[in-house]
């Protein structure tokens, strides 16, 4: 399972959706999640600029959750990557 995080350096909701996303993280059901920071490229800035953080479980996927983790959304996700 792979996660997308649109982020900002100095944004404390992203770092903690960010520490909220982890606490997920189990031997059973591992993840990886790239952290991108909107700052580095003009289009991300257009595309997300105040709704970061932005979190996506595939980019060719809706977002699942913007500003604070939707724990059901990530719980969801990670059941249809890792059916039990």
């Amino acid at each position: 399972m792979h996660f997308t995080l649109y982020s900002r350096g100095y944004c404390h909701l992203c770092q903690d959706m960010l520490d909220a996303l982890n606490a997920f993280q189990t031997p059973e059901r591992p993840f990886t999640v790239d952290v991108i920071d909107v700052d580095a490229d003009e289009a991300l800035v257009a595309r997300f600029d105040e709704l970061v953080p932005v979190l996506f479980a595939g980019l060719d996927q809706p977002e699942l959750c913007h500003y604070f983790l939707d724990e059901n959304a990530v719980r969801r996700a990670l059941a249809a990557q890792n059916p039990v």
